[in-house]
């Protein structure tokens, strides 16, 4: 069993972006001293959601402080993005990083973030997959042509070049899409699973994913499958789940407020006023914790893995930093983890 750290970087009413950033470093660093195999960050634009809307300056600025844990996209977004600049900066942190860089893509989600870059969402389909043949053959290919509908290239070369070779291991986001997962299948890299299905609609579209990459010709084991959860545990249950109960419910509200939007974002209003005249409730932090999350006693966490791995989840992401999740809290929540939990993994 591997086990990873994932953010998306969230920044609350209140909060100082600097501080948060200098947080989510030392975070990444904690999760370094503790073992973690790798650490990944969102990408997000326009939204206290999260501050990751240049994911790839922050994983550079964590590479200068690091020096083993592997560091991921989850993810960067072609669809709405230049591809040829994703392989350039990709690329880069690659090297600084010393060849430390997992690069998560993804197609990203209908609303203001396409809006802002001025990117129909009924194009995001093609982008996508056009951006994942782009930074693939840029990464790959001394000079690189392309012409498609939407990205073209004559004769790049890419510098830097990255220092993995033939590039950064890939990763490729489908979530609810038949069409994105069809042509994620036929890729020939892992699937990314992300904390916003119920576990057992994750864990079937893993199983799903497998059996339709052995079908175009490739074996993808599930074991390879990165499966984030949030995630939390503390020395009782009654702790654990009030810690949670906060951060899941600013979650949830954010999901639910942001969606509101098809431009501008919410940023500069203020949540309490949303929340006192909004007319359809959310599911409930509960719900999460029930069916997208781990919370806990170590004892009932580690129960709780170990029946993600019988079903052959061999890569676990753990969601510590959600809905801005108090530091020094979060970080004994992290050293729980690693001395009554990862221990039984080994």
């Amino acid at each position: 069993m591997k086990f990873a750290l994932f953010t998306h970087v969230p920044w609350p009413e209140g909060t100082d972006p600097q501080r948060v950033f200098e947080e989510t470093i030392v975070e990444f660093e904690y999760a370094e001293e503790l073992g973690f195999h790798s650490a990944w960050m969102a990408e997000h634009h326009f939204s206290r959601y999260g501050l990751g809307s240049s994911s790839m300056v922050l994983a550079a600025a964590i590479a200068q402080r690091t020096k083993t844990i592997r560091l991921g996209s989850a993810v960067l977004l072609p669809s709405i993005q230049n591809p040829v600049r994703l392989a350039e900066d990709t690329a880069t942190v690659d090297l600084l990083s010393g060849g430390r860089l997992d690069v998560g893509l993804g197609r990203g989600t209908n609303g203001y973030e396409f809006t802002g870059f001025n990117v129909p969402w009924e194009e995001s389909q093609g982008r996508y997959r056009e951006g994942v043949a782009m930074i693939k053959g840029l990464w790959s290919n001394q000079e690189f042509s392309f012409e498609g509908e939407y990205f073209s290239a004559d004769r790049l070369s890419l510098v830097p070049p990255p220092v993995q070779k033939p590039h950064p291991p890939l990763y490729l986001a489908a979530t609810l899409t038949q069409a994105t997962l069809e042509f994620v299948s036929t890729m020939g890299h892992p699937l990314m699973i992300g904390v916003v299905l119920d576990t057992v609609n994750a864990v079937e579209l893993c199983q799903r994913f497998v059996s339709m990459s052995q079908n175009a010709g490739h074996d993808i084991p599930m074991s390879s499958i990165p499966f984030f959860r949030y995630f939390w545990v503390a020395e009782t249950e009654e702790q654990a789940r009030k810690d949670a109960a906060e951060g899941l419910n600013w979650t949830l509200d954010m999901l639910q407020w942001r969606r509101t939007f098809t431009n501008g974002s919410e940023v500069y209003h203020r949540l309490d006023d949303w929340r006192s005249t909004r007319t359809e409730a959310p599911v409930t932090a509960e719900y999460l914790m029930e069916n997208r999350a781990i919370v806990g006693t170590p004892e009932q966490c580690v129960a709780k893995i170990k029946d993600l791995q019988r079903q052959g989840i061999e890569y676990f992401g753990c969601n510590f930093s959600f809905g801005g999740m108090e530091h020094s809290r979060l970080i004994k929540s992290m050293k729980l983890f690693a001395e009554e939990v990862m221990l039984h993994f080994s």
